[in-house]
């Protein structure tokens, strides 16, 4: 007998695309069309005892993750995991890898299974795919970053108060040129983390140079190629506040291609810490957060929202802390 699985494959489509025709909902005319060919030449019929067991929510919670390589996320899904398996709760961990075409699908196999939440870092700042999750009534939380109009609870980090923090650090170090790479235009964290830095700027009394702001990947290539830019202008940076840690990592691996001293030609703060920040040398400076609370604080407002659809939407802002190393200190003599 065919399965969901024999008709993807034959298809060629992902299962969740067999799932979303099987269930009417909105797919590419082309690709539906391949599916019920599948569907036809393989006789396959859909598992009604299955589906009738469905009718209920199962006891899994799906984490939707940016980026799985991105250590951030690995004290944040532990502390999400504590908290469900203290309540009875499995968790199935998903990397939509940026990809919101991959989000989307994840989010249509939580659907079609009946998971009983989602806790989501949304990997674009569309919200269909989390509208589809709240109006068919899937409690839904979203961490790190958030989207506008979106009915859903909503865990974050002060992302302004933390570049404003680190931006003012450079400017007390007599740093001149303080440049900033930040991520995507669209993300809800980018936009925070550079308004803080132009605030800090403009309350230093400086003019924000616009020449020396770089929107990147939130990855080490996109760092890196950011970091190379800014060495192409005719008056370089003399300071970088980047505005993730992987991004942080391309910066200083460009800056040591380019023989360039760390901090003494070229002072670095990153946002969110480094497994290795305190064992490199120049150590790090970053801003630092407990990851493991948004994620703990995250599976708490899912429990919330299971127990109590209803309920108001809460957003949670934790605070982010400057830890302050050797990679923007400057000595007196350098100032």
């Amino acid at each position: 007998m065919a399965t969901i699985y024999d008709v993807a494959r034959h298809a060629d489509v992902s299962v969740a695309t067999v799932s979303r025709v099987l269930n009417g909902g909105s797919v590419d005319p082309v690709l539906a069309r391949r599916v019920t060919e599948a569907v036809a030449a393989l006789r396959y019929r859909p598992n009604l005892v299955a589906r009738n067991l469905r009718t209920r929510r199962t006891r899994l919670w799906a984490v939707i993750i940016a980026d799985v390589r991105n250590p951030f996320f690995t004290d944040m899904v532990r502390g999400i995991e504590d908290v469900a398996s203290a309540e009875g709760y499995s968790v199935v961990l998903c990397n939509s890898d940026e990809d919101e075409t991959k989000e989307a699908d994840y989010i249509d196999v939580a659907l079609a299974e009946r998971m009983a939440g989602v806790i989501l870092s949304p990997s674009s700042s569309r919200t269909e795919h989390v509208d589809s999750l709240v109006s068919a009534g899937c409690p839904v939380v979203l961490v790190d970053r958030e989207l506008d109009g979106v009915r859903a609870d909503a865990v974050l980090a002060d992302n302004e108060q933390g570049a404003y923090v680190a931006t003012r650090h450079l400017v007390e170090q007599g740093f001149e040129r303080i440049a900033c790479v930040t991520g995507p235009e669209e993300y809800s964290t980018a936009a925070q983390r550079l308004s803080g830095y132009r605030a800090a700027l403009i309350e230093a009394g400086r003019d924000v140079d616009e020449s020396l702001v770089r929107f990147a990947d939130f990855r080490e290539p996109g760092g890196r190629a950011a970091m190379e830019s800014f060495l192409e202008c005719p008056q370089r940076p003399d300071a970088v506040f980047s505005a993730n840690n992987l991004m942080t990592l391309g910066v200083l691996r460009c800056l040591a291609d380019h023989g360039l001293s760390v901090p003494d030609e070229v002072g670095v703060v990153g946002f969110d810490d480094l497994p290795w920040a305190e064992l490199v040398r120049p150590t790090v400076t970053t801003v630092g957060r407990s990851t493991y609370d948004e994620g703990r604080v995250a599976a708490e407002a899912l429990v919330r929202r299971i127990a109590d659809p209803n309920a108001e939407p809460e957003r949670k802002v934790l605070p982010t802390r400057l830890k302050v190393r050797e990679s923007s200190v400057r000595t007196s003599t350098e100032r």
